[in-house]
């Protein structure tokens, strides 16, 4: 089954004031087609009762969105879809839990990653570190510009087409120059939510996508 992925993924992370549902908010305001809610700081529950309220804000405005890890919880809210983190789960188990009908993406560091999950049914692939992220700190070698063309090389190669994603320490300066690689699309967080005015940032990054 064909799915929408967005090339612009918008996630939304734990800040002390700056909520999730504002976060989303925003995002739609500015134009956003694809919000990924990433919450690690709250109860199911607490997340339920949010994630009710950003599911309504994107159903107004069309948007898709998507829960990063807690695929538990996909069938109690309004989402069209999960992302995993995990980069060794079985999404095959994962995919028989949430159906046919939800998206299914997940993160990878490797080339066999991403092969590996595209075998598993995954419908895009996160991939990365492009460069240093404080939204989530890894020790992974930095993938670089060139990173990114030599995995869109190898897997064309291998008559493998699946969406890719870039991820980790993306910002402004460097959207367009990481589409040239070949890639799908971007996945940013921090450079947008710490921004000076959220909104604006949102929208150029959006329009050096679009």
């Amino acid at each position: 089954m064909k799915k929408f992925i967005g090339k612009f993924h918008y996630l939304t992370q734990d800040l002390p004031n700056f909520s999730h549902l504002q976060q989303a908010t925003m995002a739609c305001n500015a134009g956003a087609n694809w919000i990924q809610y990433r919450c690690f700081s709250k109860t199911d529950e607490q997340m339920l009762e949010e994630l009710h309220q950003i599911a309504q804000v994107c159903d107004d405005w069309g948007t898709t969105l998507i829960i990063t890890q807690h695929y538990h919880l996909i069938k109690k809210a309004d989402i069209q879809g999960v992302h995993i983190e995990d980069m060794d789960a079985d999404l095959t188990i994962i995919r028989n839990k949430i159906g046919d009908d939800k998206t299914l993406g997940a993160s990878a560091n490797t080339l066999q990653q991403i092969i590996n999950h595209h075998k598993n049914t995954a419908d895009y692939v996160g991939c990365g570190p492009f460069a240093h992220s404080n939204t989530k700190p890894n020790n992974e070698t930095h993938w670089g510009i060139q990173g990114y063309t030599n995995a869109v090389a190898q897997l064309h190669q291998l008559n493998i087409t699946v969406p890719l994603i870039a991820v980790g320490g993306i910002n402004l300066n460097n959207v367009e120059i990481l589409l040239q690689t070949g890639i799908y699309g971007v996945a940013v967080s921090e450079a947008v939510n710490k921004a000076i005015n959220p909104q604006q940032t949102f929208k150029d990054i959006y329009q050096s996508i679009y």
